[in-house]
């Protein structure tokens, strides 16, 4: 698994110190999803929703109405960690 094109394409440098490390978790989580490959699904009906005839005769449009938001401070007063006024998350890889 080429990790390096991978972050270019995100928008993200790695090290090859990390692309080693992530190359062989990602190919794990690919080969995770793929058993996927492997279910019959022939006697499963398609979900209702998305590009199906019924998904797209469903109503999904509401009105627009203006409504209070929550407030930065608010919003933030719970948070685990907050810097400078925003959400401070773990770095993801």
């Amino acid at each position: 698994m080429d990790v390096k094109n991978i972050a270019k394409l995100a928008h993200l440098e790695i090290s090859e110190e990390e692309a080693a490390i992530y190359s062989p978790q990602m190919a794990e989580i690919v080969a995770y999803v793929e058993q996927l490959n492997e279910l019959d699904t022939d006697t499963i009906e398609p979900a209702i929703g998305g590009l199906t005839p019924e998904g797209e005769a469903t109503e999904v449009n509401r009105d627009d109405a203006w409504r209070e938001s929550l407030g930065q401070d608010l919003a933030l007063e719970q948070a685990p960690s907050a810097v400078a006024g925003h959400f401070q998350v773990p770095k993801v890889l």
